[in-house]
């Protein structure tokens, strides 16, 4: 009885982290994490209904993990099963029932879903044990599926998901589906403010803005570890910037026609009216009433200025358009920030938007092949650029290569 108490409890403490967690990517890593924890499960999958559909959204895999270089992740594609009876995550979608199954190659012939066993081929892994949940709302509508794999007793040894702990899994199953659609309804609405930029600003688009926030905080995870920023802090901070990263260009919105949609380079005067759009964005924000609302100010802000001092706006006073008192320069202008004057948050989206905006196509301007994009890159470091955020750049360059894959234009 003690030890149930305690894993109530336990779940109850996992659900309050969950009502704390604001970007979608970030909630679903956390969900799957922390249902592994409570299961013992050694891998993991969360799939999202999207379009009639179940989406391949977050993957974990102990054994995998522990073959990869220090600092790797594990890379995975996005793709989309049929909600239907054919596989197990579908037949869970679509029945709405948990499905415990000891051993997924000795399935009854009798069921109507298979295992598809490619995947496992492909890694290596072996799965054995798996437990497939649905996450539904409070209307009982199925809103993704959680896939727990390999249970694992105090020897490691895998084992079948217990049965007693069914219930306490779709109670945690239910936090988390409220938890999704909150999630959901925060960076819907995020997009609607890009689309609305995206009315005037044909290059601000929904993939634009979720591969940069998605880059944003796979640089600045590897910076911040290496910073000695506490795990904690670094998931917190990833969570907000996740979102702020997104909304970096919304300042664009206050931009004339004529400068926003130019199918050409701009001259000096529309450059300097195009500079505007950072203390624009900041003024949506200026009240800073929340984490969410600090982060969006600082990174519309403060994304085009440089370390060596050559940005823009610099010290300037978003609403007043006055400089900094002690800032000003020779002609009365605003001195532009330099080095850690500017944020980390800054720091880390200058160099996640102009990596995307190098490597995407421009009205004004073909793709650059990814040489050229790493070698101006690494060229800036120091320059345009932190050059301890270039070098953490580097070393997340192949989930970034992956997440570029997820957003693809449309």
């Amino acid at each position: 009885m003690i030890d149930s108490n305690f894993r109530i409890k336990e779940l109850l403490e996992i659900n309050q982290e969950l009502t704390q967690l604001k970007d979608l990517d970030l909630l679903l890593d956390h969900i799957l994490k922390k249902a592994r924890m409570f299961t013992n499960a050694d891998a993991g999958s969360i799939y999202i209904v999207e379009n009639e559909k179940l989406r391949f959204k977050s993957n974990q895999n102990d054994t995998l993990s522990s073959r990869l270089p220090k600092g790797k992740k594990l890379i995975f594609s996005s793709f989309s099963i049929p909600i239907d009876n054919r596989s197990i995550s579908g037949y869970v979608a679509l029945s709405g029932e948990i499905l415990n199954i000891p051993d997924v190659y000795k399935l009854s012939p009798n069921v109507p879903y298979h295992f598809d066993s490619t995947y496992d081929e492909i890694s290596g892994y072996k799965t054995h044990s798996m437990l497939t949940i649905p996450l539904k709302n409070q209307q009982g509508n199925i809103v993704g599926v959680l896939q727990l794999i390999n249970a694992r007793n105090q020897k490691l040894e895998i084992i079948p998901f217990l049965r007693e702990d069914e219930p306490l899994i779709l109670y945690f199953a239910n936090a988390a589906a409220i938890a999704i659609e909150r999630a959901k309804l925060t960076r819907n609405m995020i997009i609607r403010m890009i689309n609305m930029a995206g009315l005037r600003d044909p290059k601000e688009t929904g993939a634009h803005v979720n591969r940069v926030g998605s880059y944003a905080v796979e640089i600045y995870e590897v910076w911040a570890k290496k910073q000695g920023i506490d795990e904690n802090q670094i998931y917190r901070n990833k969570d907000i910037l996740r979102l702020a990263a997104m909304l970096h260009d919304v300042g664009k919105v206050a931009i004339p026609d004529s400068i926003l949609k130019k199918p050409a380079r701009f001259t000096p005067e529309e450059y300097d009216v195009m500079k505007g759009h950072t203390f624009y964005g900041a003024r949506l924000f200026s009240e800073r009433l929340s984490e969410l609302d600090e982060a969006s100010y600082i990174v519309s802000l403060e994304h085009h200025e440089r370390w060596d001092g050559k940005g823009y706006p610099g010290h300037i006073n978003p609403v007043t358009l006055k400089p900094v008192t002690g800032y000003e320069t020779q002609d009365g202008k605003a001195k532009g920030k330099a080095g850690t004057e500017i944020h980390p948050f800054g720091r880390v989206v200058a160099i996640a938007d102009v990596y995307d905006a190098l490597s995407s196509k421009r009205v004004y301007k073909e793709a650059w092949s990814e040489d050229r994009v790493l070698t101006t890159i690494r060229e800036e470091a120091g320059k345009q650029f932190d050059a301890d955020m270039v070098e953490a750049f580097f070393e997340a360059l192949d989930v970034i290569k992956n997440i570029s894959e997820k957003y693809p234009e449309e």
